[in-house]
């Protein structure tokens, strides 16, 4: 069975089972694992004067140990594929954590913000229900992407080690790839090597999610507003969710108490949001996933035959 049929069947157990909490109450999730790695080396690398260096060189580390784990595991055969695939997807999980957040401004405010402070570092502790329901579906936007096809892409690609080496990496951006003065230098070549691999699934991501809602005919403002997002990937997959339910995303927000007066992403769409938007973003991320799946099956069908 070739790589795109294993991806399709790791696509359904992800989004069938998620992350079952009786398993990882007891065991260390592979994410938890790759992050404590990056902890020990940031604790032993970060220092002395060739801060930038040094972290190519932890970087240089984390890929190689990754890289192998995967080719490893991958001789184990292809159900050992499927499972560790699925298990480093996070369709199931994100739809459930932005859900939450929907669930909460139901309530009240107070568990909306509650809610979304789970799953964004920004300042969300004054925030009302649009500029929750604003963070919660630029979350869901940008993380279909990080957590769900990036990843595929890149099993699709190298197959567990693959995989493997992309949720190092962006495991490694997440906690070491800030422009601040302990990690500038230090988490530069996490940052920088995030970007590259996420360059392709960005703008695949955008696609899928213009297509899931029928919004292809704004194709050419999508990539008009992704340039605006201060990331060179993040801001696709934002604008192609703007333009499909209409709506204006990013915008000035807070992070560690000072605002930052960031551009909108089609600032021309609506700026009031509600629970109901989150709701419509998590219809199209699922619509999108669906077409993921449907590509994976048609193309992994056919080389399969042919």
């Amino acid at each position: 069975m070739n790589g795109l049929l294993l991806l399709a069947l790791a696509f359904v157990l992800d989004a069938v089972i998620g992350e079952p909490r009786w398993l990882w109450s007891r065991l260390p999730h592979p994410a938890v694992i790759m992050g404590r790695t990056v902890s020990v080396l940031d604790r032993t690398l970060n220092q002395g004067e060739r801060q930038r260096l040094n972290g190519v060189v932890a970087v240089l580390i984390l890929v190689t140990m990754a890289g192998v784990t995967g080719w490893l595991l991958q001789l184990l055969g292809s159900t050992v594929s499927i499972v560790i695939a699925a298990i480093l997807l996070a369709q199931k999980s994100l739809v459930d954590h932005v859900a939450a957040v929907a669930t909460g401004l139901r309530e009240s405010e107070h568990a909306g913000r509650q809610a979304v402070a789970m799953i964004v570092s920004r300042d969300v502790s004054t925030s009302d229900t649009s500029a929750t329901s604003r963070s919660a579906v630029e979350s869901l936007s940008e993380n279909f992407s990080d957590g769900v096809i990036a990843p595929a892409f890149w099993f699709a690609v190298a197959g567990l080690p693959g995989i493997a080496i992309y949720k190092a990496v962006n495991t490694a951006d997440s906690m070491i790839g800030y422009l601040t003065p302990q990690y500038a230098a230090f988490g530069w070549a996490a940052a920088r090597l995030d970007d590259v691999l996420n360059w392709i699934p960005a703008r695949l991501t955008a696609a899928l999610i213009a297509i899931a809602g029928r919004s292809t005919s704004a194709w050419h403002s999508v990539q008009q507003d992704a340039r605006l997002h201060r990331s060179p990937n993040a801001g696709w997959p934002e604008a192609a969710m703007a333009h499909t339910l209409n709506i204006a995303l990013a915008g000035p927000r807070s992070y560690h108490g000072k605002v930052q007066d960031l551009a909108w992403v089609n600032g021309a769409g609506r700026r009031a949001l509600a629970p109901a938007d989150i709701d419509a973003a998590i219809a199209i991320v699922w619509k999108a996933w669906g077409l993921a799946l449907a590509l994976c099956v048609c193309i992994g069908g056919l080389v399969w035959v042919f």
